[in-house]
């Protein structure tokens, strides 16, 4: 193996270890309010229900009672994520025995988030929510065919956003908030030379900062419109990668021990339109419209901490990544069964940033979904509720075949009947 290979490896590991399933596209979270699940999120941004609000539309803070709220909730994710090869050439540089489909690269994760809401005056409101926003797990089994391209990968993006909200008039509220987010990164890949080693890359933690900024809109005593936009964050990240076992190469230190940095890795700008529009007394249906910038998510640039085998700040290579903006849709419908009970359903279309089988990865085989869901409200008192939701997401049929950096192999194969399961729980109370 010679070093230019040995240097064209590494932006390889880097861009795949910012990718995993998540239960929205790309590698984002949707799962930040119980009572939001049930709806399949549909008209969160216009909904305004509970502390949640922070995250969907701080301008909805301004809709809940004087006093303090507060909002907390636990989601189950659960995923199943199986590839199945389908013409993978094999290569010496895989190793004897990696031949395997991998396994069930899923899993099961809980996600917890709180939120506080206050009104601090009559018409002006301040509020944090507490969570994580991009995530989640990928791991395939160590003899995976497709481990040089990459068999385990975990992000974690845990977000502080402290809010502010004014009540201009019965007509209009504006939010704004501040976002506070903690990144941490971590992936294997196998060592292409036959040898079953592996190449480990783990990101220190990093934190970057953004905005979000809503407003809502009582059209009607029945209507209301809500416009949300959350601003892309970008992460300056170091790191280092190591060897999973010492290799006889001439080069082996910069595998075993090497900081680096990368530039590229941002996460995307979104913008929620919603509406929630009440039939009767009843029935209420939601809907909204969420675009999601992540073409920012284009190539990764990889470039030497400390001074090594080639100078410090010296730039490796950049890797196209080639993420495309993508649209949400989703409609909702709540009935007030009676005083106590609520009932929320909902369905919405997520297209997948992804657009070719070429940039598929191994550790972030997203495609387009469909969400079914279903949940409800039980009000314990005036002062106190409990909200459950439960999604159902259907992936769309996916397809790969992605080269691995530096070699001949190219992973080909599908990923058939993947599918997420979101279960949440959430413990509303007003003071």
């Amino acid at each position: 193996m010679t070093k230019s290979l040995t240097l064209r490896l590494i932006p390889a590991l880097m861009m795949m270890g910012f990718a995993g399933v998540a239960s929205a596209s790309g590698f984002a979270l949707q799962n930040q309010s119980g009572s939001a699940n049930g709806n399949a999120f549909a008209g969160a941004a216009a909904a305004a229900e509970d502390g949640s609000t922070i995250f969907f539309n701080p301008a909805g803070m301004t809709y809940l009672p004087k006093g303090h709220t507060i909002s907390l909730s636990g989601t189950i994710l659960n995923r199943s994520i199986k590839f199945k090869n389908a013409g993978t050439n094999l290569t010496a540089l895989n190793g004897a025995g990696n031949t395997a489909d991998g396994g069930d690269a899923g899993g099961t994760a809980f996600l917890p988030h709180g939120y506080w809401s206050w009104s601090v005056a009559p018409d002006v409101w301040f509020g944090v929510g507490i969570g994580p926003t991009f995530g989640n797990k990928t791991e395939y089994d160590k003899n995976f065919i497709g481990r040089n391209a990459g068999y385990f990968a975990e992000i974690e993006h845990i977000n502080i956003n402290p809010s502010f909200a004014i009540k201009v008039n019965d007509m209009l509220s504006l939010g704004l908030g501040v976002n506070f987010t903690r990144a941490h990164v971590a992936f294997k890949q196998g060592f292409p030379n036959g040898t079953g080693n592996y190449l480990n890359v783990e990101s220190d933690p990093v934190w970057g900062f953004g905005a979000n900024v809503g407003a809502m809109f009582q059209i009607s005593p029945s209507t209301r419109l809500g416009v949300s936009y959350r601003s892309g964050i970008d992460f300056d990240v170091e790191g280092k990668q190591k060897m999973g076992a010492a290799v006889a190469l001439p080069a082996g230190a910069l595998f075993r021990n090497q900081d680096v940095t990368a530039d590229g890795y941002e996460t995307p700008a979104t913008l929620s339109f919603a509406v929630s529009q009440k039939l009767s007394d009843r029935w209420e249906l939601l809907g909204d419209l969420t675009w999601t910038e992540w073409s920012v998510f284009e190539k990764l640039t990889l470039k030497t901490k400390n001074a090594g085998l080639v100078p410090a700040g010296t730039t490796i290579t950049s890797l196209s990544y080639n993420f495309e903006d993508t649209w949400r849709i989703g409609l909702g419908a709540n009935y007030q069964y009676n005083n106590a009970w609520k009932f929320r359903f909902g369905v919405a279309y997520d297209q997948s940033p992804v657009g070719k089988t070429a940039d598929r990865t191994m550790t972030l085989p997203d495609s387009d979904r469909t969400w079914l869901s279903f949940g409800g409200k039980y009000s314990l008192s005036k002062q106190a509720s409990v909200d459950f939701g439960y999604s159902h997401i259907f992936f769309d049929d996916a397809k790969a075949a992605r080269a691995v950096t530096g070699t001949p192999q190219v992973v080909r194969g599908n990923w058939n009947n993947n599918r997420a399961d979101i279960l949440s729980v959430q413990y509303n109370q007003t003071f």
